[in-house]
């Protein structure tokens, strides 16, 4: 009989309930059990996984070590796939080992060069690859300086944090003056210098900013998947034009990737990204997690995360080479249900392996689930 393979993923992105899917549509055929934890009940990652927790608040690394290793041990996890203080966590990874759990994640030294998108830049410039023209700003003077010399050059400036995901605080600089027109339609990134500059000057504590030309279109997100020997297995980019999308295999897009994660050594999943200045591929992010997107190179015969949770258990995957590039497609909204009771909960056939201590609840499904709108691929065959 083949054993189970038991994964945790602890307050991830909502995009992860197809990482989930594709665990469980394995190609092998082998019984997969998620757990799960974050801090939002209705997170639709909760009611995806078999079993369920929400995570305690405020935590500091440290202790969250110490909680993550106690749901290792007690959910008899085999595999842990950490996205919230992924940094500390991988650097215990020998403490995981003996209870039992494998981590998937890069060496805790890889994760903290791409922490700060500042010390990440100049490693990588280090390496090679090329980088945009950057300043590290903290305060209104620093901000104007870097602000005139990107405009001088003919450019247009854009701001984020030095340390951040997923395009949070990410703003366009305009020159223009605030008017009427600015709250006609949706909201945009683009703000008003003199805006800014007066929020800097009232600010009670200096910002840590990137500012950056702005970088144009395609966008190239290549997702990798490198063996704990250092050798990478998979390198594919998906493309982001507009709305439209795609994969490719360019060179001057994978190469690089290939060349970051082996030399920085980020084992199992990352995602390395790159937009063009001017006529030339230049690096934007790294990311040392597994991309919300990933599950779209299903549409290229590829299973990224069930190869990933193999190298874990000391498995040999091969190497991923798609089968084919995927058709062009877009992204729309669906439905994903999320929990229609209080946690925690887990699914009926796995009671029999949790501590009798904890609470068990079936799901009141007599109305329809509740469901939570996400984003997926249009054509999402997720079984490979």
């Amino acid at each position: 009989m083949v054993s189970r393979v038991r994964v945790w993923l602890n307050r991830t992105y909502a995009e992860n309930v197809f990482f989930m899917d594709q665990l469980r549509s394995n190609p092998r055929g082998r019984p997969v059990e998620i757990h799960a934890t974050h801090g939002d009940p209705d997170s639709p990652v909760l009611a995806a996984a078999d079993t369920a927790e929400l995570e305690p608040e405020s935590l500091s690394p440290a202790a969250y070590v110490e909680f993550a290793l106690d749901q290792c041990q007690r959910r008899g996890v085999d595999v842990f796939v950490p996205r919230l203080h992924q940094a500390a966590i991988a650097a215990h990874r020998e403490e995981f080992a003996a209870v039992g759990t494998a981590l998937l994640a890069p060496p805790a030294e890889a994760v903290h060069v791409f922490e700060d998108k500042v010390t990440a830049y100049q490693a990588v410039e280090a390496l090679g690859v090329p980088v945009p023209p950057y300043y590290r700003v903290r305060c209104a003077d620093e901000l104007v300086a870097a602000v005139e010399e990107l405009e001088a050059r003919g450019h247009t400036a854009c701001f984020k944090p030095a340390a951040g995901a997923g395009g949070v605080g990410f703003r366009v600089v305009t020159r223009g003056s605030f008017s009427i027109s600015h709250l006609n339609g949706f909201p945009s990134p683009y703000v008003q210098l003199e805006l800014v500059l007066d929020a800097l000057r009232e600010a009670e504590e200096p910002v840590d900013w990137l500012v950056m030309p702005r970088l144009e279109q395609p966008e190239v997100s290549v997702d990798c998947l490198v063996a704990p020997d250092g050798r990478v297995r998979m390198a594919v980019g998906r493309t982001k034009n507009g709305r439209r999308r795609g994969f490719t295999l360019n060179p001057a897009w994978v190469e690089p990737a290939r060349r970051l994660a082996e030399g920085f050594g980020l084992h199992y999943l990352s995602n390395i990204q790159f937009r063009m200045f001017g006529e030339v591929p230049v690096l934007m992010d790294v990311n040392t997690r597994p991309a919300g997107g990933l599950h779209q190179l299903s549409l290229c015969g590829l299973n990224a995360p069930w190869a990933a949770v193999q190298l874990a258990l000391g498995e040999d995957p091969g190497d991923l080479l798609p089968a084919r590039l995927g058709p062009d497609y877009t992204v729309v909204s669906g439905l994903r249900a999320v929990r229609p009771v209080a946690l925690p909960h887990q699914r009926p056939d796995v009671v029999a392996g949790a501590v009798a201590s904890e609470s068990v609840e079936a799901p009141h499904l007599a109305l329809g689930p509740t469901l939570a709108v996400r984003s997926h691929s249009a054509d999402r065959p997720l079984t490979v």
